[in-house]
């Protein structure tokens, strides 16, 4: 199988690096196409890519492509794709708030699969919720599970409301993450830690909890429940999270990038 990813950005090349190991490729190289001369150098650099800067040398015999650019590229990029493709290739979108109609009518065809990515793809630990059109069959849906996996596990849904409803959860959910870890590190600081010590502290408090939610079938709700002893510290700091209404804001944000989402595909 020829795969082509267009787009070497953060979610391009991490996708691209992860599959170019498949045996889906079988002797095949992984193609990746992009425009930026900085990028195509050190992407030439990589043994396991074919790397391009003219879409006609490239786009024409993939069997699998990945289109893994900014939304606002996209009308053009599909502009130059259209003539150079055929019915039987297969369409894989990246991209956030694209929806699968989009493409089909931009690029002429009909068989799109549309995901969310997530950062924590860049270290194998991503998630990638995916659809497709009704034109995809199960075995071509079966290849494209596969190279998704490579990057961590993915999550197949039944409609395009759920990629929406995942980017408010796991799409854009690591930086909620990061932001609750800034917030900590700033406390630690404050309460006179170095910049080391406060690192250690909330990297590994976080990795802990979250190796001890993995490894039980226990909610967040009971674990809380565990740590927080009556009139204790950590209830005190439970009860000035439900004070401020923290839960409730953290399900606004993650509705608010949500909303975002459909309001994109509409555009």
């Amino acid at each position: 199988m020829k795969v082509l990813v267009i787009g070497a950005g953060n979610m391009g090349l991490t996708y691209a690096e992860g599959m170019a190991s498949s045996p889906l490729l079988s002797k095949h190289k992984l193609r990746i196409f992009d425009t930026d001369p900085k990028k195509i150098e050190t992407l030439r650099q990589q043994p396991q890519f074919e790397v391009y800067d003219t879409l006609d040398d490239c786009l024409p015999k993939a069997d699998l492509v990945f289109i893994a650019v900014k939304p606002f590229h996209s009308e053009d990029l599909f502009e130059k794709m259209k003539p150079m493709l055929n019915d039987e290739q297969i369409f894989v979108s990246l991209m956030a708030g694209v929806t699968i109609q989009t493409i089909q009518e931009h690029l002429g065809q009909n068989k799109v699969v549309r995901t969310m990515p997530n950062l924590p793809a860049q270290v194998g630990k991503g998630v990638t919720s995916y659809t497709e059109s009704e034109e995809v069959s199960k075995v071509e849906l079966l290849m494209v599970r596969n190279l998704l996996d490579t990057t961590g596990t993915s999550i197949h849904v039944e409609t395009e409301n759920f990629i929406d409803a995942s980017t408010g959860i796991s799409g854009s959910g690591p930086a909620y993450v990061f932001y609750f870890m800034q917030s900590m590190l700033e406390a630690a600081l404050k309460m006179g830690f170095s910049d080391y010590d406060s690192k250690v502290l909330v990297s590994n408090t976080f990795e802990g909890a979250i190796e001890l939610f993995n490894q039980n079938d226990i909610s967040p709700k009971s674990w809380i429940a565990k740590v927080a002893s009556k009139g204790g510290t950590t209830q005190a700091a439970i009860d000035s999270m439900d004070d401020n209404n923290v839960k409730q804001l953290i399900q606004d944000a993650a509705y608010a990038a949500f909303d975002r989402a459909v309001e994109l595909g509409k555009k």
